[in-house]
């Protein structure tokens, strides 16, 4: 396969990485695989013989340029994304080309639209943090839920997940940003973000079938506290999360995902239930997949093929919903995942 108009996916030997060369490749697009290990990448050239390999490091920016030299775009896979993010996208806008991660850092995601909406709003470059399972797809559910609603009084987002085996790349990132903030929890009330130390709390969240009601962690923040309230007029962001998967993500022995099928996935569950209330008016959307790590594949190859395309709302940094049609981009998602949308 030729790597002309290829994207560059950096991290590509980590295991989401590997997920997305694998929906690259299935795709028929050209790919650039790149990263810090030059061996482990090696390893992947011997076993996908027509991805072109090329090291960088982010406290090198001239290996950069060249990894993304001729490139069409450049997926950022590799966390912890505090260390990453900045230095891949800075190397994007250099290049001229569009620039998407899988981010799901609280304070990552912050940084990406704080410290480069400016460049990236003058080179007239798309950049989308948070393309992946935390941020693009709540925030994709968020909006497409929204219809014409230019306001809303609170978003919540709860996910339902059957188990939660963590990667050794979530286990750093998490560390990562749980220094960065202090140890504190973070919220989004009364139109901003807050930093508090309140006791973790259960609630009870009514699932679609087949899950119904089950017990969540109340205000598991995830990345949804700032994708949505970049585009949207909400004064309330809460996620929750099944008590079920908290606890393995807790837990230190907890081992990595295992393969179960030819597509390299986990026997993981998820289903993804968002609730958006207006003037006493409520409106839901739904999402049903498998394999958290596995389903951030389609959703940002699918984000790279429509901003190649073209089929944008805007420019400069923004978040999945503020990018793309919503419940468009939602159904171009099957089969991996399942949506019920407002009609």
């Amino acid at each position: 396969m030729s790597t002309a108009g290829a994207v560059v996916v950096y991290g590509a030997t980590g295991h989401t990485g590997r997920f997305v060369v694998a929906e690259l490749r299935r795709r028929g697009l050209a790919t650039i695989a790149s990263g810090r290990n030059a061996a482990q990448l090696e390893a992947l050239a011997a076993e996908w013989a027509e991805v072109e390999v090329r090291p960088a490091t982010v406290d090198d920016p001239g290996s950069l340029d060249r990894a993304l030299a001729g490139a069409v775009a450049v997926i950022n896979t590799a966390g912890p994304f505090a260390l990453t993010g900045g230095p891949v996208a800075e190397a994007a806008l250099r290049a001229g080309i569009p620039y998407i991660d899988v981010a799901a850092e609280l304070e990552a995601n912050m940084s990406m639209f704080a410290d480069h909406a400016e460049a990236a709003r003058k080179a007239e470059v798309p950049v989308v943090p948070a393309m992946a399972f935390y941020g693009g797809l709540g925030d994709l559910l968020v909006t497409a839920a929204m219809g014409e609603w230019t306001a809303v009084d609170e978003v919540h987002v709860a996910y339902g997940l059957s188990s939660w085996h963590p990667t050794a790349g979530t286990r750093a990132a998490g560390e990562v940003s749980h220094e960065r903030r202090g140890g504190r929890r973070v919220r989004f009330a009364d139109g901003a973000l807050q930093y508090h130390d309140d006791e973790v709390w259960e609630q009870d969240w009514e699932f679609p079938e087949p899950l119904g009601r089950r017990a969540v962690i109340a205000e598991f923040t995830m990345a949804d506290v700032v994708t949505v309230p970049s585009h949207v007029d909400v004064r309330e962001v809460r996620t929750y999360m099944a008590v079920e998967a908290a606890k393995d993500l807790a837990e230190e022995s907890t081992p990595e995902p295992q393969s179960v099928d030819a597509l390299g996935r986990s026997d993981q569950t998820f289903v993804v239930d968002v609730l958006v209330r207006a003037g006493g008016v409520e409106r839901r959307a739904t999402a049903r997949g498998q394999d958290i790590y596995a389903v951030t594949a389609p959703l940002a190859v699918e984000a790279v093929q429509r901003v190649l395309a073209g089929r944008t709302r805007t420019t400069g940094v923004a978040s999945a919903g503020a990018m793309f049609d919503a419940a468009d981009f939602l159904r171009a998602l099957a089969p991996y995942v399942t949506v019920e949308l407002p009609r």
